[in-house]
């Protein structure tokens, strides 16, 4: 069991929304029809990743890469936002990168013994006590809820992507192919993104410069100037978490289920791996709870192309 029971919910009705300004370090997507969703022998039919399914929406504007430590301490900085974290007491760091008498004495859930909850973990302390953000600044911001995502947003002026944006982003204009650049994982030996290497969870070779996080811009960008659409960190999306997709032909701008238990993340992380979670390319999905957090989450955020401003 984790080291403590969860907080109350949030609101972010506290935060203040700013008024729609510069779109810089965001990138204009035209939209359109596009096909969402997986039917091929890599998909995964528990997570509803088929049947593939044409889709359309209205042009938006979305972050060139997630969100950074530095941009998340601008808006507490702002705000003094506290995270769910930081209020429940702890967060889900991978064992590895704990010191070994912090490792013992951190409960490991049953299922998955390579992540710890470790008390004191942090977006400000990623590996607990004692870790910092040093030289950290231009990384993904991680140990973040999607409530946190959301209040980051709100103050921003922007909102969390849909999982139908989020997919159509990190397509970068291909149709329907397995990764950001194409079907090949590593075209001809070149790294193109942050996952596991190696064999889980003994040992990351590292192989594409990286153990943990990259920074967000690392990685060369997809079709449409983005970057890390796949691995790296999961970020969060706006839908509750649903298996199932309504029929329509095509769907216009949809916004998953009205209500439930989990929120959508996309685009896997840096301790993804074939063997058991190949979940790193564009059409897999996974969820999470909305006050959950780890040191393998974060964001990006979108605004609408009608009110962006330039």
């Amino acid at each position: 069991m984790p080291p403590s029971g969860r907080a109350a919910p949030r609101s972010v009705a506290g935060i203040s929304s700013r008024p729609a300004g510069s779109s810089a370090g965001m990138v204009l997507l035209p939209g359109g029809e596009f096909l969402m969703g997986a039917d091929d022998a890599e998909s995964i039919p528990d997570d509803g990743e088929g049947p593939v399914r044409a889709v359309r929406l209205a042009p938006f504007h979305i972050d060139a890469h997630a969100v950074s430590n530095e941009h998340f301490a601008a808006f507490v900085d702002d705000t003094g936002y506290v995270t769910d974290a930081e209020r429940i007491g702890w967060s889900y760091v991978f064992a590895g990168f704990l010191p070994a008498d912090l490792r013992r004495r951190s409960p490991r859930p049953p299922a998955t013994p390579w992540w710890c909850g470790v008390e004191g973990a942090s977006w400000r302390r990623p590996e607990g006590p004692g870790s910092s953000l040093r030289e950290r600044d231009g990384h993904p911001v991680v140990h973040v809820s999607w409530n946190d995502a959301s209040a980051y947003a709100r103050w921003s002026g922007k909102r969390l992507p849909t999982e139908a944006e989020w997919e159509y982003a990190a397509r970068g204009g291909l149709e329907q192919r397995r990764y950001p650049w194409g079907d090949e994982l590593d075209p001809d030996g070149d790294h193109r993104c942050n996952i596991w290497r190696g064999r889980f969870p003994a040992k990351n070779t590292a192989d594409d410069g990286y153990r943990g996080t990259a920074p967000v811009d690392a990685f060369a960008p997809n079709g449409y100037s983005l970057h890390n659409m796949a691995g790296n960190v999961w970020e969060w999306c706006a839908d509750w978490w649903s298996a199932e997709h309504p029929p329509g032909r095509p769907l216009v701008s949809p916004r998953g289920p009205s209500t439930g238990s989990a929120k959508v993340i996309r685009s896997g992380s840096h301790m993804c791996h074939a063997s058991y979670c190949n979940r790193y390319r564009v059409a897999a999905r996974t969820a999470c709870e909305a006050d959950g957090s780890s040191g393998h989450t974060g964001f990006r955020c979108v605004r609408d192309a009608d009110t962006a401003g330039c």
